[in-house]
């Protein structure tokens, strides 16, 4: 499938830190068949960081989905059950000192751009935090 099509994929994941692993994979796979293999490293970072969230910090199902909008642009996002908002990204510096709590400001240093939005759809609540790289 060419590059200048647009594409999306959506994997639903169990409530279980194995899913990062599949989630990562998968998203592989998605860009190694549709000729992105150059963004592949820095999607799957993003990928594990965004899934892993939504496994870690809530108690319900998650969502990788992945969109390929021409003429450059992928959007990773993790959906999860929780409507709460993400905790804000602290400066990466002070992130990249602890253990844990990295994951957003890893995300926010990768990504071109990255936001989140409550969600509210036929009785379904949740969030979706997303985030784009271009391809150039």
């Amino acid at each position: 499938m060419p590059e200048n099509e647009p594409w999306e994929y959506s994997l639903h994941i169990p409530n279980d830190l194995r899913a990062v692993t599949v989630s990562r994979r998968t998203l592989r796979l998605i860009l190694t068949m549709h000729g992105l293999i150059r963004l592949v490293d820095v999607a799957e970072l993003l990928a594990t960081e965004l899934v892993s969230n939504a496994v870690r910090h809530t108690k319900g199902p998650a969502a990788l989905r992945v969109r390929w909008s021409p003429p450059g642009t992928l959007r990773i996002g993790a959906w999860d059950a929780d409507p709460g908002p993400p905790e804000p990204p602290q400066p990466f510096e002070q992130a990249a000192e602890q253990e844990d709590g990295r994951g957003l400001a890893l995300v926010r240093a990768c990504a071109d751009v990255w936001g989140w939005q409550p969600l509210a759809r036929e009785g379904s609540r949740g969030k979706y935090v997303w985030c784009e790289l271009g391809a150039a």
